[in-house]
């Protein structure tokens, strides 16, 4: 049998945003089977609780340590090279800030195989969990998607760069919590109106989730008072603005137990 033959797999999978019940029914499956899970922070220990496989954990909370990117590429590849079926489970969807890209060149230039099974995004699950949609007729139809840190290859973040203001548009910030003040002066530098509604959502489909809606200029100082937590995602635009007419009731929703 060659090496190849012997040569194991990789699964890079979706866990969705949180919610044990929302993983795909494959994702659910190959969670069960694997020899190895690879699990990043973002991922809650509930979607892979009783599963059979080894837990290696390589994600990256509040400033703690984890491994190098290329750390986690080099542990993939010595896995499947050792035989293993393993499932690398990244929060929401791979596609979306998970550094999906890096982590698929370093297994097709080991000569790994590999399959991409797609999740259900906080994109999709952070709006819904307040309530709002992310398009609406006649209000906003077109989504853009950013991130509140993009670090330079020194691992300096660079600047905050946004684009002109659409009031047709959803503006959804994944990351956004720790850089908020500066994600928000920004955005009004750039054309966004101070009283643009505005959202953020922590811990969207989990038990313990919560949301605050604010305008935009007043939002950094209502999630401070709110004490909303990472991981978090922030959505801007006049979809909003129904939630934020009610929040004049009630600042901060929880999930009805």
């Amino acid at each position: 049998m060659s090496a190849q033959e012997r040569c194991g797999k990789v699964w890079i999978v979706g866990a969705g945003p949180g919610d044990p019940e929302l993983l795909t029914v494959r994702a659910a499956r190959l969670v069960a089977e694997a020899d190895d899970l690879v699990v990043d922070a973002l991922v809650p220990p509930e979607v892979y609780r009783g599963a059979r496989g080894r837990v290696i954990y390589v994600g990256k909370r509040a400033g703690r340590p984890r491994p190098s990117q290329r750390r986690i590429e080099e542990i993939l590849v010595r896995l499947a090279r050792a035989g293993r079926r393993i499932v690398r489970l990244k929060g929401g969807d791979p596609s979306l800030f998970a550094r999906l890209g890096e982590e698929v060149r370093a297994l097709a230039e080991a000569g790994i195989a590999y399959e991409i099974v797609p999740g259900v995004s906080s994109l999709l699950a952070v709006p819904l969990a307040a309530g709002i949609p992310l398009t609406d007729r006649g209000v906003a139809d077109r989504v853009v998607i950013l991130t509140g840190r993009r670090s330079a290859e020194a691992g300096i973040e660079e600047p905050l760069s946004l684009p002109a203001y659409d009031e047709a548009t959803t503006y959804v910030f994944f990351m956004a919590l720790g850089r908020l003040d500066a994600l928000v002066t920004s955005a009004i530098e750039s054309g966004f109106p101070a009283e643009l509604p505005s959202v953020a959502v922590a811990r969207a489909s989990l038990a313990d989730e919560r949301w605050v809606a604010a305008a935009l200029g007043a939002l950094p100082a209502a999630v401070a008072a709110a004490a909303l937590e990472a991981p978090a995602t922030v959505v801007v635009g006049r979809v909003a603005e129904r939630l934020l007419l009610d929040v004049t009731r009630r600042a901060v929703r929880r999930p009805a137990s």
